[in-house]
């Protein structure tokens, strides 16, 4: 809209605006199976329009726009009825005007106000300045769960439009809510089932996360898009005329794999976008000819296709008959096509599709009338997380990755001895079942029989094993066991049975250190204690304390001899701290750093700065070229990591307001340590090519170089120095050139 519009104009093409947006979601309403209760939406409408009237948006438009672009995911995408549509029209009233809770409450009654105050709460604070401001939020928004599901699902669909608008934010705005979107988001549309959500989330996060890479892929996608095309064609034909043949009423879609999960790929397997081999797969839907036929068909359709396509013996997933917690049902089964490369085919009904793209919400669809909203299976999911609640953690960000992992997993089926279907976390141990009985059974675990075969409790359980636990009175539970555990109910209840342990320990050890130093006619003051810390190479007197509780100390000889010692002599270096003059000149103006810097700007990298100011983190090891960010630590100091590294994924989920958008500003004038990794087939002069090639041809300085050859492969690391990415992007280049390499890689440095 023109900033020099007459304001009536202006005003009443907005109104205009705000109306038809209005009128189309009442018209998808119109759509659905729910009860048609117009009246109610249309009094929601107005209700907000009031409240916002005059509120703009950063885009400029009017801020109704968002709720109601809200209701319309809620509506069309997750498929939810009237309450839900209300309450996503009303999501905003109570944090962002005069109104209350208790104002909804009066107008459209208790399920709604409830909805919104769950939303409310879980969306206060969401930039906070708390240090797990994030984390904290993400338990409110569990615990709102626990009332109402509908409350998650309506905030995913909130987050869904912030981040279809996140275009006219400002850059560390932007790295801070993709970053939160890939860590907390994209994580429960998955649990929740809302395929089709989840990956549109993590889509727009990498978008803005890695706004190169991201183009790239989608060039090379629709570069390959037309051999796609072929191939698919080719491939179904003859699927074609074999359902035909059966008088199925089916259609077949290409399903290719989103941007963010080949990307992804690229990254953990570390494979070039031409070695992702599993871009398409194939989906089969069908109308079954009655709903009790509908499994039978879809075994009917793998046993077809299986006779035209030779299936993969490993690869047939059964989620028909044993449905994911997340409501997800499907066939999968992999056939090896003509072109001789293997092809997913997965088969569903047009129901099982719904589910699939629209999670529980879908069920309501088939529902007549709409009915009652209930839970089903995610009742189970509920259930474990509202134990960790009962239990709280210390640290907030420990919870979340201990939710994280449940988030993530995806399910096998164990039985009991007794034949009893139990789900559990894919990668659950034999440790995580006994904790999922009963906590009794977890903490006097001993081990465990797998069809009837004695493993260890660290055991991986596989989808169709029987599991028995063996249990003792005398066991207890070991530190070790938080290692063994995968699934949050095991961690969360070993740790806190770790901690009451703990606890006593060092209760007792006090008292044993006490009675010692007692005898030993000396003080039990700081210093004593500080000398007894150092000597026992322990974090603190705590600690100390608790060793010596649990007899992993027996106080003696060399404690008493600490005592003894003369000071002075060489100990009195120690006095100097190892740091020089100028750096503890410096340190009070890093101090200062917090005030200056202006988060809202973007932070140039030059050679003098990176010398300087700036940290390049350990854990990812950035060079110039590589997507980075900034970040403010406690000290005020600013520490650069990548932008995939998952330390940064953690930051920008919990402190987004210390987040710096960067920019490299390098001149090919400083030096990095990059770790090169390469693989191939060995054979004699291999690494005297290797080492032609870096020294004598691109002359880079090689720090370290380590080869292991087995069965006649070769794999090697190389550490090296370069300025950029562009100087290793011509190293991997010309390494490829060498005949029996097979794959050059650069992976994060390994000291």
């Amino acid at each position: 809209m023109e900033e020099h519009m007459d304001p009536k104009l202006k005003e009443k093409a907005e109104e205009e605006m705000i109306n038809q947006a209005f009128q189309e979601l009442l018209n998808d309403y119109l759509g659905t199976k729910h009860r048609k209760r117009v009246e109610i939406i249309t009094k929601a409408f107005n209700f907000a329009n009031q409240a916002h009237k005059g509120i703009k948006r950063r885009s400029g438009e009017p801020y109704i726009m968002h709720p109601l672009a809200v209701a319309k995911i809620v509506c069309n995408e997750i498929g939810l009825g009237s309450t839900s549509i209300c309450s996503a029209l009303l999501h905003d009233v109570v944090e962002d005007t005069e109104y209350t809770v208790e104002d909804i409450e009066n107008i459209f009654g208790p399920k709604i106000a409830q909805i919104v105050d769950g939303l409310t709460k879980i969306s206060g604070g969401i930039f906070g300045d708390r240090a797990s401001a994030q984390a904290e939020n993400f338990k409110k928004l569990l615990l709102t769960m626990s009332d109402d599901i509908r409350v998650i699902l309506i905030k995913i669909a909130d987050r869904l439009h912030n981040m279809r608008t996140l275009g006219s934010m400002l850059p560390n705005k932007q790295f801070k809510i993709a970053g939160e979107t890939l860590y907390i988001y994209a994580p429960l549309a998955h649990r929740l089932g809302l395929n089709k959500i989840k990956t549109e989330l993590e889509d727009l996060s990498f978008k803005y996360e890695h706004p190169e890479e991201y183009r790239e892929l989608e060039e090379k996608l629709m570069v390959t898009a037309p051999e796609r095309e072929k191939v698919f064609q080719e491939f179904t034909a003859p699927i074609r005329t074999q359902l035909d043949r059966m008088n199925l009423r089916y259609r077949i879609i290409a399903r290719v794999k989103s941007i963010y999960s080949i990307w992804n790929k690229m990254q953990t397997k570390h494979v070039p976008f031409e070695e992702v081999y599993d871009l398409l797969a194939v989906r089969i839907i069908f109308e079954p000819g009655n709903p009790e036929e509908e499994l039978n068909d879809c075994f009917d359709i793998y046993v077809a296709i299986s006779k035209i396509y030779k299936p993969h013996p490993d690869r047939l997933r059964d989620w028909v008959s044993h449905p994911k917690a997340n409501g997800y049902q499907a066939l999968h089964v992999t056939l090896m096509g003509n072109n001789g490369q293997w092809i997913e085919v997965q088969i569903r009904s047009e129901r099982m599709n719904d589910v699939a793209e629209q999670g529980f919400a879908a069920h309501w669809k088939y529902k007549e009338g709409g009915g009652s909203e209930d839970e089903g299976e995610l009742e189970k999911w509920l259930h474990t997380i509202k134990e960790i609640l009962e239990d709280p953690q210390p640290d907030a960000m420990d919870f979340l990755d201990t939710i994280k992992l449940n988030l993530f997993a995806s399910e096998i089926f164990v039985f009991t001895p007794k034949g009893d279907l139990k789900t559990m976390p894919q990668n659950a141990t034999a440790l995580d079942f006994a904790f999922s009985l009963h906590t009794d059974i977890g903490s006097h675990c001993i081990g465990a029989k797998v069809n009837h075969r004695l493993v260890p409790l660290s055991h991986k359980l596989q989808s169709g094993d029987q599991v028995e636990i063996l249990t003792s009175k005398s066991q207890r539970v070991q530190p070790e066991w938080e290692v063994y555990a995968t699934t949050a109910r095991a961690r969360s209840k070993i740790a806190a049975i770790l901690r009451k342990e703990a606890k006593a320990h060092q209760k007792e050890g006090e008292k044993m250190l006490a009675d010692f130093l007692k005898k030993e006619e000396i003080n039990m003051d700081d210093a004593a204690l500080a000398k007894l810390v150092r000597l026992h190479n322990m974090k603190n007197p705590e600690e100390l304390m608790t060793a010596i509780g649990s007899k992993k100390i027996i106080l003696g000889d060399a404690d008493r001899n600490v005592f003894k010692e003369r000071q002075g002599g060489w100990k009195k270096l120690l006095k100097f701290p190892f740091v020089n003059k100028e750096s503890k000149e410096e340190q009070p103006e890093e101090k200062g750093t917090k005030e200056k810097i202006n988060t809202k700007k973007i932070l140039k990298l030059t050679e003098e700065a990176i010398q300087k100011s700036y940290i390049m983190a350990d854990c990812c090891s950035p060079i110039p070229g590589d997507d980075v960010l900034g970040y403010i630590d406690d000290e005020g100091r600013i520490i650069i990591h990548k932008r995939q590294c998952p330390v940064a994924a953690r930051l920008k989920s919990s402190f987004g307001n210390r987040i710096l958008a960067t920019e490299w500003d390098t001149h090919k004038e400083l030096n990095f340590l990059v770790t090169i990794y390469m693989k191939g087939i060995d054979c004699v002069g291999l690494l005297n090519e290797v080492t032609q090639v870096i020294s004598r041809q691109l002359n880079v300085n090689m720090r370290k170089l380590t080869i292991e050859t087995n069965d006649g492969i070769f794999e090697g690391k190389i550490q090296l120095y370069v300025h950029d990415v562009e100087d290793v992007r011509t190293i991997c280049d010309n390494l490829k050139q060498i005949q029996n390499i097979k794959k050059v890689t650069r992976i994060d440095n390994e000291e």
